[in-house]
């Protein structure tokens, strides 16, 4: 990678006479434009988001240590009804809480970061608590000034998966090693858990020879396992989720085909593997199928191709067709 393919400052630009050169500025160069914070929100938010997750940690923690089946639908239900009812085991739910909100809010942050190094106006992360098996819909964040340059549009995008990756790796290094052998563990309780190829191959490191059937994973591994899915799901090339805006910024005029492709794949997938992937259709191709259009010519350079490739491989080894079984 060069070091002029990542260059955000002013560059110049000389007219065809040969006059003497004239500062171009990006709209990363002009001063930030901010808008008033509810920080207050953003906080009450994240405390909801805690007690969730931890609610949802705490019955998945009490089921490894007593070798039980992973959480399932009643067990689910129980958690949110009855785990007010005693306030300090909500201490054991921490670590799977913790971990998942950790990388939620590294990917989060290296959108946000990233924003506020090229000057746009975004807000901080907002997370969704839902009584839901992950605790959480996730978190987001809104950018509310244009993006005028592929290469802040690329940036931006691959801010948050990458910084979300660096979190999940070694969450899910740690993870594993806390794990046990439960002979057909995985064929039990009301779900059967995808394994991604990251996933697969750590398992073959530090449980060579043993399946993934008899992989109990502990609840920091699960939170690193939901972690995998959401880069993946995010990382899909598909309208403006971040792997959308990452291929808009390489080849803007085959964004809308590239849509349209991988939206009737994700019915395909649907309907073979996990009904989950029509839901995601629908809520895409009515929510978030069409890109704002960005009037710049210029390349994004070797050193993002390079990015965007890594940003494939993350995503390859996020990906399994089949979450939930």
């Amino acid at each position: 990678m060069s070091p002029e393919d990542f260059v955000t400052k002013s560059s110049l630009a000389a007219d065809e006479a040969g006059a003497a050169a004239l500062p171009v500025y990006y709209e990363e160069d002009r001063p930030s434009r901010t808008t008033g914070r509810r920080y207050w929100l953003h906080i009450l938010l994240l405390l909801a988001t805690v007690i969730t997750t931890s609610l949802v940690g705490s019955r998945m923690q009490q089921n490894f240590q007593a070798n039980l089946p992973p959480l399932g639908v009643e067990e689910l239900w129980d958690a949110f009804v009855h785990g007010w009812n005693q306030p300090l085991a909500l201490i054991g739910g921490l670590p799977f809480s913790l971990t998942l909100l950790t990388i939620l809010l590294a990917h989060e942050f290296g959108h946000f970061l990233t924003c506020i190094h090229y000057g746009l106006d975004a807000s901080l992360p907002y997370f969704l608590p839902a009584p839901v098996l992950t605790g959480t819909f996730g978190a987001f964040i809104r950018i509310r000034s244009p993006i005028y340059y592929k290469r802040t549009l690329f940036d931006v995008a691959v801010g948050g998966p990458l910084a979300g990756f660096v979190f999940l790796l070694p969450a899910l290094a740690i993870g594993l090693a806390y794990s046990k052998v439960i002979p057909g563990i995985a064929d039990q309780g009301s779900f059967r858990y995808g394994v991604p190829a990251l996933l697969w191959l750590l398992e073959k490191l530090v449980f060579p020879g043993v399946a993934s059937s008899d992989i109990y994973l502990h609840p920091v591994a699960r939170a690193a396992w939901i972690g995998l899915l959401a880069t993946a799901w995010n990382l899909l090339p598909i309208g403006q989720l971040d792997g959308g805006h990452v291929v808009y910024s390489l080849a803007g005029r085959w964004h809308k085909k590239l849509t349209w492709i991988f939206l009737g794949a994700l019915v395909v997938l649907g309907i073979r593997f996990w009904h989950g992937w029509l839901v995601w259709a629908v809520l895409l191709y009515f929510l978030g199928r069409r890109h704002p259009t960005i009037v710049d010519s210029g390349s994004i350079g070797s050193g993002r191709k390079k990015l965007a490739w890594l940003t494939l491989l993350i995503f390859l080894a996020c990906f399994t067709p089949a979450p939930l079984e």
